[in-house]
């Protein structure tokens, strides 16, 4: 039941088994996934039949709740496979379904039983009468629509039975269309955004062409750069995670299981650190704010919280400055670790370690050495393990990165 003095559900996406586990360990009170059909992110690596009952378990067996996304717009010949798809989510234990399309809420109602209903942000839900509409019909929460700001989101609150719970996105990629309902993917590229397939040409890099001068591309910004004209900025709002509390929101959502484990983590951790300050009411640290930082994005914004949030006409590249070096697979009481290599580095460069609650700290990096002993100066084998020495003990899956500069030119 919605309660606008109870601290929201950090919802954290899981694109496949290694970021699933990064976002429970990190914090999360729940992760949403897909299986192999039927979700909007076909290329987030997702979950076989066979994979879809672990990752229930794993997230189960840590207090997490799953909710999987069924929220494309099926044709007539995918429509036809949907029961048997809903029917193995249920046996498999998923907490919630989440759907856009009517027909698809349905079947998930016939087929799904044990599944709770969510409403895509796909449905482009923006007013109370389609929360309550939607409630009606057995939702037992909406996703609202990316486009909504604050004071709306707070009418809807204010006007839908309490007992309806509402969603909403507080980080991560934004899209230039409305809600996601784009064929501008569909059009240039043959790949369907509506039914998880999207290029996203909106980050493309636009110049105009005069229909009698083929060949000629004439910049229309006047530094000559071409144009960005599409390209959304990216969404960040754990510096106002009170406000979106007060709102009565049930859940917040970060946006990215096309993104990778160490976003998984990162961002997880970052919010997980920061909302439990908010509620608390407490300031949030500083450092734990400042992690969503060190993960690769585009140039921040409110999204449509506060107004509009304004698009990033210089470029469609994105920020990073942080690179994951190694993952600690475990760690003695003394600080023997073993690690698994994830890219270069060398004894005596300079490397941050960041894990599940355990705070940002930095060493240089001392000797290495195989598994047989053997001395490394610079592992190069990826996904190799070998040994090092920490200044203290930390949790398994903690990171071990290093600034450097991979923003594209």
């Amino acid at each position: 039941m919605a309660d606008k003095g109870r601290k929201p559900e950090l919802l954290a996406p899981a694109g496949d088994m290694e970021r699933l586990k990064m976002a429970v360990l990190y914090g999360a009170d729940a992760v949403y996934l897909a299986g192999t059909d039927f979700g909007m992110r076909a290329f987030a690596g997702n979950f076989t039949p066979e994979e879809l009952p672990k990752a229930v378990a794993y997230a189960h067996s840590h207090g997490v709740r799953v909710h999987c996304t069924v929220n494309t717009m099926p044709r007539n010949d995918e429509i036809a496979r949907l029961p048997e798809h809903l029917e193995r989510l249920n046996d498999a234990g998923v907490d919630a379904l989440i759907a856009a399309d009517l027909g698809t809420f349905t079947l998930a109602g016939r087929y799904a039983p044990r599944c709770r209903r969510h409403v895509s942000t796909q449905a482009s839900v923006c007013n109370y009468e389609t929360a309550r509409a939607w409630y009606d019909l057995g939702a037992s929460r909406v996703i609202l629509a990316r486009e909504l700001s604050l004071a709306e989101i707070r009418t809807i609150r204010d006007r839908t039975p309490a007992e309806l719970e509402l969603e909403a996105f507080v980080h991560g990629a934004m899209c230039v269309s409305y809600s996601g309902r784009c064929l501008l993917s569909n059009y240039m590229t043959g790949r369907d955004s509506s039914r998880g397939a999207c290029a996203q040409p909106c980050r493309y890099h636009y110049a105009l062409m005069e229909e009698k001068r083929p060949g000629e591309y004439f910049p229309i910004e006047e530094d000559g750069q071409g144009a960005y004209i599409l390209n959304s900025r990216d969404m960040c709002m754990i510096d106002h995670l009170e406000d979106l509390c007060a709102a009565g929101l049930s859940s917040l959502k970060i946006e990215g299981r096309a993104k990778s484990a160490y976003y998984a983590a990162i961002v997880t951790g970052a919010y997980r650190h920061c909302l439990d300050a908010a509620a608390a009411g407490e300031p949030a640290d500083e450092v734990w704010r400042d992690e969503v930082e060190h993960v690769s994005h585009r140039p921040y914004s409110t999204g449509f919280y506060y107004g509009d949030p304004g698009q990033y006409y210089e470029t469609s590249r994105y920020i990073r400055d942080w690179q994951v070096v190694a993952l600690v697979m475990n760690c003695d009481s003394e600080g023997n670790a073993v690690l698994s290599l994830r890219n270069k580095f060398r004894t005596g460069d300079e490397v941050e370690l960041v894990g599940p609650d355990l705070r940002p700290f930095s060493m240089t990096a001392g000797e290495m050495r195989s598994e047989a002993g053997e001395l490394l100066e610079e592992p190069r084998t990826p996904q190799m393990l070998f040994c090092m020495r920490l200044p203290r003990a930390v949790p398994p899956m903690t990171l071990v990165r290093r600034g450097v500069n991979l923003s594209a030119k």
